[in-house]
């Protein structure tokens, strides 16, 4: 009688044992950080970044633009970032680790960037400079 009691509480801790790691794994797996969050975050700062500011340039995979008076540039980098930098491409911030490639070109004031990461993961991000009256 004993050893059955004690098979069925060994029985009983592993299952709940198993029950817990399950639910941590969940979670972590649910925490994790993607590549489409990034994306996300990514297009709100940028949105921010562009919004008042004026057009200038795109050149060498790089958008020039003025805003509150301050002449800035963004641009992929040979470190697999996009940065914020000043048009001199000094004192730069990352906005997005970790890609894969980025291009970004211009028609009439319309901006587009095309970003990829290792994963496979494509997005593109259009924004419109021109005045609105």
């Amino acid at each position: 009688m004993e050893s059955l009691i004690a098979l069925i509480v060994i029985s009983g801790t592993l299952l709940v044992y198993q029950g817990l790691s399950h639910s941590v794994l969940s979670h972590i797996t649910y925490l994790r950080e993607s590549d489409q969050d990034k994306w996300l975050l990514f297009t709100h700062q940028f949105r921010s970044e562009c919004r008042g500011a004026r057009f200038r340039s795109v050149r060498d995979n790089r958008l020039y633009i003025e805003k509150d008076g301050k002449e800035l540039a963004f641009g992929y980098t040979g470190k697999k970032d996009f940065r914020k930098a000043s048009a001199q491409w000094h004192g730069y911030h990352p906005m997005l680790l970790n890609l894969s490639n980025v291009h970004i070109s211009e028609h009439a004031q319309k901006i587009t960037l095309v970003l990829e990461w290792p994963s496979g993961l494509e997005r593109t991000f259009i924004y419109d400079f021109k005045e609105k009256s």
